[in-house]
């Protein structure tokens, strides 16, 4: 059995091969992909296209515009209200049911 140090001497020496098999290699394998790409008549969008986030731009749900929401807490000093949406306001506290505005 080989020792540890052996291995790793082993280790090295196949890295170094394997880096001289890559620089050896590819630019012949970047040399293929161009000719390839000129004759489907490629582009780097076409191999690799960007990926986009959200929505795509013009998409219905973004143009339409949409209404408040009806309060649903009032605080009578003040006449304050909340639809009970974002940040709670101060004024609410611990019992937010004594500011329920009834509902018809």
């Amino acid at each position: 059995m080989a020792t540890y140090e052996e291995l790793m001497a082993q280790r090295q020496a196949l890295e170094a091969q394997i880096e001289g098999a890559r620089a050896h290699e590819v630019p012949g394998v970047i040399e293929k992909i161009r000719e390839l790409m000129l004759r489907y008549e490629l582009s780097p969008e076409d191999i690799a296209p960007r990926r986009r986030r959200g929505r795509p731009a013009g998409s219905s749900d973004a143009a339409v515009e949409k209404a408040p929401l009806p309060p649903k807490y009032r605080d009578p000093k003040t006449g304050k209200t909340w639809s009970g949406r974002g940040r709670t306001p101060a004024w609410l506290g611990k019992r937010p049911e004594r500011f329920l505005i009834e509902q018809a």
